[in-house]
C-alpha cells in the first residue's frame, strides 16, 4: 500500500518568515516551471509518497487493547493491539492434557510389550520341550501343534504390542505439535508492528469483532520514501539507473534535498490527473522514481509528514555536473 509522506523540514521552512524577497531557490524554480530549463536536466511536479504497512490480525475475534494512537511513532515488535486470547488458552490447556494421555498411553503399550515378550519365552520354551517329548515318543503330534501355535500366537501378541508403541509415540508428537501450533496462535493474538515506523491510521477500537486478516493500523515506513515523476520519452530515455536527482519541495524550496532514480518505467502512461494540468494530461509519459537516501530520512525522521508536493529533477546528460542552484543544501 502506498500513501503520500514526508513533509521535510516544514518547521524549519518557516524560521524564514513572511515577506522575504525572492530567493534563489524560487529563482530556480520559476525558471524551470517557465521551460526555460538547463541544458542536461529535466523537472517534473510530483508527490513525495512512503511505503505503507498494513498490521493485521491473522485470527477473527474481539479486539480487547490498541494500544498506540494516530502519530505515534513505535518500534519493530512492539505491541499495538491484542485480540481475546481466552479460547486460545482453553484449547492449550486441552491439548496439554493430550499429551499426559499420550504419554501414559506409551508406558501402557510399553508394558504391554514386557508381557508378550514374557509369554513369548514361556511358548517358545515350552515349544521346544514338547518338540523333544514328540521325537521320543513321550508326546502325540497334537500336544506338539498346539504348542507351536501358542509360540505363533506368541510372537503376534509381542508383534501387536510394539505397533502399540509406536502408536503412542506418534500420538506424542501429534499432541505436542497441536500445542505448539496452539502458542503460535496465542502468540500471534498479540499484533506486534513488523517495522519501525509511525501510526498512520487507527483502524479498530477494543471491544470490536473483526474478521480474519482486517487491518488494525496503518504504519508509515519512513525509512522508504520517495517521489514519483512523469517525463516524457525523451528526457527518459538518456536516464541512469541509480543516477542522481534533486528534490524542492514546496514547503521548504531552501533546501536541496538529494535523492537517487531507483525505477523507470517501461511503459508509457497518460500523466495522472492529480500531477499537471488537462492539457498535460493528454500527453504519454513515463514514471521515475527518485528515492530519498535511507540515512538522510534517519536523519530528519521528525519532520516525514504527509502530503508534501516539489518538483524533481534529473540529468538527461549523466555528464552534465548540477547548477550551482541545485547543489545539495540541508538543515544543519
Amino acid at each position: 500500500m502506498k500513501a503520500p509522506v514526508l513533509a521535510a523540514l516544514v518547521a524549519l521552512a518557516a524560521l524564514a518568515g513572511p515577506g522575504l524577497a525572492e530567493t534563489p531557490f524560487d529563482a530556480l524554480i520559476a525558471r524551470f516551471k517557465g521551460g526555460d530549463t538547463y541544458a542536461g536536466f529535466a523537472s517534473s511536479n510530483g508527490r513525495i509518497e512512503a511505503q505503507t504497512v498494513a498490521v493485521a490480525t491473522k485470527y477473527a475475534g474481539r479486539v480487547t487493547e490498541v494500544l498506540v494512537a494516530e502519530g505515534d511513532l513505535v518500534e519493530a515488535g512492539a505491541v499495538v493491539a491484542r485480540m481475546d486470547d481466552r479460547d486460545a488458552k482453553a484449547q492449550i490447556v486441552g491439548a496439554k492434557a493430550a499429551v499426559l494421555r499420550a504419554r501414559a498411553a506409551l508406558q501402557l503399550a510399553e508394558a504391554g510389550v514386557m508381557q508378550a515378550q514374557s509369554a513369548l519365552d514361556v511358548a517358545r520354551t515350552t515349544q521346544a520341550r514338547v518338540a523333544k517329548l514328540n521325537a521320543d515318543g513321550h508326546a502325540a503330534q497334537s500336544v506338539l501343534d498346539d504348542a507351536t501355535n501358542a509360540l505363533t500366537s506368541a510372537e503376534a501378541a509381542l508383534a501387536m504390542a510394539q505397533a502399540q508403541v509406536a502408536d503412542a509415540r506418534a500420538l506424542i508428537e501429534v499432541s505436542e505439535a497441536t500445542v505448539a501450533q496452539l502458542d503460535v496462535m496465542l502468540e500471534d493474538l498479540t499484533i506486534r508492528a513488523p517495522i519501525r515506523g509511525r501510526v498512520l491510521y487507527r483502524l479498530r477500537e477494543p471491544g470490536e469483532v473483526v474478521a480474519g486478516g482486517a487491518p488494525i493500523v496503518t504504519l508509515l515506513d519512513m525509512t522508504d520514501v520517495w517521489m514519483n515523476l512523469y517525463l516524457p520519452a525523451d528526457a527518459v530515455g538518456p536516464l541512469i539507473l541509480n543516477d542522481e536527482a534533486r528534490l524542492i519541495l514546496d514547503p521548504a524550496s531552501q533546501f536541496v534535498i538529494p535523492a537517487r532514480v531507483t525505477f523507470i518505467s517501461p511503459e508509457a502512461q497518460f500523466t495522472p490527473h492529480s500531477v499537471e494540468t488537462e492539457t498535460e494530461r493528454q500527453d504519454l509519459v513515463f514514471r521515475v522514481k527518485l528515492s530519498i537516501p535511507r540515512d538522510l530520512l534517519v536523519t530528519f525522521e521528525k519532520y516525514v509528514k504527509a502530503g508534501v508536493r516539489g518538483i524533481g529533477f534529473v540529468r538527461t546528460d549523466p555528464a552534465a555536473d548540477w547548477p550551482a542552484e541545485l547543489a545539495v543544501k540541508l538543515p544543519d
